[in-house]
């Protein structure tokens, strides 16, 4: 019989970690939380000091009553669940339902480890430790404050929009960001520039470049950044250069250096498999989850074979400092030994408890133990893998040509680098976006003469911010210190699975139910959409982890400013019924005039007389512009997903569609219809570029 009884989160982690241990010792899954607030009431007694009601989660009495059948029979317990605030929480919560404290004297500890293999486990059961309440308290500070967030707001949004919607902490603030950065979009004016490219040749040369015009005389003669805003400037320009060649008038020869990558985070390790992979960030950590656990491969057993995927940390240890640049050393020689942890640099936001993400083992190379992996699993570890390697590695070196040529008080500049050092390059490419010409400049000095082949301009507009996509949202967030490592993926995944944002072509558009949630936290609850509160709020929670301030001082001081708030905007609801808006449709059943209502998509019509007559039907709002293809109403739409766009209300007999709103007046240039951007409008011609007010002014 064991004499030892270990319990972890899941089954694979229970698994893996049983051999291990051998016979002297029963690993059990708890299957994550055994106890958590009550899902049909707040859970939090604010009367009481903001004292939380804790319940056995439905459908794990059982599992409860097994384990603590074998916690009596066990000499000692050990809670091996994760090594973060939520896995503390966790055997803290089992501790209390397993009675561990009044078990016949019997006693109970806390290990934790950062790579689930055999030294380690082993490790972790000598350095066994008492659970950390600092731990703990800043874990039930976070589920307190999101708590009384959602129970205390959600009522709210069901006033106003639908039931059933949420309004979470975290995740209202990343909501108001996609929000904001849609509006930037949508309200941008796009701006006319030219750039000029001259395609030269060398004397005594084959070969020709390209030099782009980087200065320009003023109107005094004087030397300054170039800048073409229009057709009219550009011929001036040409004009002015024409048949003239182009004279050396500074060259420099440059080492460049490539530094070597920092090992990845949490957050890195989102941004970059959504980027290479075209992984969801849930995605991304369930596949490392998988990898954390344990992996059975051959000659080894089951394995962890990364380090815990949930770090803000780039530290990396010295024993895997140490083993990854013999490594190295062996594979490509000396000169490729890196530095290691040179550029690690860590700010107030970092909580440092584990290391970056790794391999447990550099010898485990993604080659050798790929038929032991999935698809996605070979290619996630792989990206870590030659990540980590190459964080170890040294940096790649450039050699580099710096090319000035003048002409009329023009002057144009073109870089040529070529590669003289791979480094970690030659295990971890990082992609170069620059203009950059691949082979250097040859048998060219300040009296060589440049015969000029053609001049290359081309127009361009300027254009707003991106939408978000996953992984640049996830790096907004970590950047503005909103969430941490382990609220990136659901807080995504909530507001999609809500409907409040979809993702096309890894683009996150904001709903039309999304912009109405936005429009009322913004309004009734600005504190909780605002960054630098939700940013301060994550501060005092590491001040919490560290045991300099009290976990409930922080809710006794969030809550007075929560509740005035919910007040305030529950006395102002008692006018505003959005949800009730009749409209002059006739229902075809019962004859009632059609109402608004909300969905999982957003708007549509309904029969007032629900559940007698159930009568629905979409909604579309008539902007007032005919279509410029058919002359029938445009209207607002929503795709499948929800995005919303304009539309020809005739589709698909009319396929005329555009995702800005449409304005009922022409193109003074080119006779195409325009945009509203904010209080301006656009041509949709955008090779056109004509921009005037709402009053039809030009610009």
């Amino acid at each position: 019989m064991a004499k030892n009884l270990v319990i972890v989160e899941s089954p694979a982690k229970a698994k893996t970690i049983q051999k291990f241990l051998g016979s002297n010792y029963k690993v059990i899954a708890s299957n994550g939380h055994v106890r958590d607030l009550p899902k049909s009431q707040m859970g939090i007694d604010v009367e009481n000091d903001f004292e939380p009601r804790y319940i056995t989660i439905r459908g794990k009495g059982e599992l409860l009553a097994a384990l603590r059948k074998e916690a009596k029979k066990a000499d000692k317990v050990y809670l091996a669940t994760d090594p973060d605030r939520e896995g503390e929480a966790i055997s803290w919560h089992l501790s209390i339902a397993l009675n561990l404290d009044n078990l016949n004297g019997k006693k109970y500890k806390r290990i934790t480890f950062n790579e689930i293999t055999k030294n380690a486990v082993k490790n972790s059961i000598k350095q066994a430790r008492d659970i950390d309440m600092k731990l703990v308290d800043a874990q039930q500070a976070r589920r307190a404050l999101d708590r009384l967030v959602g129970y205390e707001i959600s009522p709210v949004l069901w006033a106003k929009i639908k039931r059933g919607l949420s309004a979470g902490r975290v995740q209202s603030v990343a909501l108001r960001l996609i929000c904001d950065r849609e509006e930037e979009i949508n309200n941008f004016i796009p701006e006319e520039y030219w750039t000029l490219n001259a395609v030269v040749t060398p004397a005594g040369s084959k070969k020709s470049f390209s030099a782009k015009l980087q200065k320009m005389p003023d109107d005094k003669g004087a030397s300054k950044k170039a800048q073409i805003s229009t057709k009219e400037e550009m011929d001036k320009v040409l004009k002015e250069l024409k048949g003239e060649n182009l004279k050396v008038s500074d060259i420099k020869k440059n080492t460049r250096i490539k530094k070597a990558p920092l090992p990845f985070t949490t957050s890195t390790l989102q941004q970059e498999a959504a980027k290479k992979l075209n992984f969801a960030t849930g995605k991304t950590m369930r596949i490392a989850q998988q990898l954390y656990e344990g992996v059975d491969v051959k000659g080894h057993g089951t394995i962890g074979l990364i380090t815990y995927l949930r770090t803000d940390s780039v530290r990396v240890s010295d024993e895997a400092d140490s083993a990854a640049k013999d490594y190295i050393g062996d594979k490509f020689g000396k000169d490729f030994v890196g530095g290691g942890n040179a550029k690690t640099v860590q700010t107030k936001k970092i909580q440092d408890a584990h290391e970056a993400i790794r391999p447990t083992d550099v010898n485990l190379s993604p080659v050798v133990i790929k038929e032991a992996l999935s698809k996605d699993q070979f290619r996630l570890y792989q990206m870590i893998y030659n990540r980590f390697i190459a964080s170890r590695m040294a940096d790649a070196v450039y050699e580099s040509d710096s090319l000035k040529l003048s002409a009329k008080g023009y002057e144009f500049g073109a870089v040529s680098t070529k590669l003289s050092f791979e480094g970690f390059m030659a295990v971890y490419a990082i992609e170069d976006e620059s203009d950059e010409q691949k082979n250097l400049f040859k048998n060219i000095d300040k009296n060589t003469v440049i015969t000029v082949n053609s001049f290359e301009e081309q127009q361009h507009f300027t254009q707003p911010s991106p939408h978000y996509t996953e992984g640049s949202l996830v790096k907004q967030l970590e950047e503005l210190g909103i969430g941490r490592p382990s609220t990136y993926a659901p807080t995504i995944s909530t507001i999609l699975a809500r409907h409040y944002v979809v993702k096309e072509k890894k683009n996150i558009y904001v709903t039309e139910l999304g912009e109405a949630v936005n429009q009322i936290m913004k309004k009734a609850f600005a504190v909780i959409v605002d960054t630098e509160f939700t940013a301060n709020m994550e501060s005092l929670l590491d001040n919490i982890e560290e045991g300099t301030i009290d976990w409930k001082t922080v809710i006794r001081n969030f809550y007075p400013d929560l509740d005035e708030a919910v007040k305030a905007a529950n006395e102002e609801l008692e006018h505003i019924k959005i949800e009730d808006e009749v409209t002059e449709e006739i229902c075809p059943e019962c004859g009632r005039n059609l109402v608004v209502k909300y969905g999982p998509h957003g708007k549509f019509l309904a029969c007032p007389g629900f559940p007698e007559c159930r009568y629905t039907m979409p909604y579309f709002e008539k902007i007032g512009v005919a279509c410029p293809k058919c002359g029938k109403d445009i209207v607002l739409k929503k795709t499948k997903k929800g995005r919303k766009y304009y539309g020809c209300i005739d589709n698909p007999e009319c396929d005329f569609m555009s995702w800005q709103k449409p304005s009922s007046t022409r193109c003074e240039k080119c006779g195409s219809i325009m945009l509203e951007k904010g209080n301006k409008l656009v041509c949709s011609n955008e090779t056109c570029g004509f921009v005037c007010d709402n009053k039809n002014n030009k610009k």
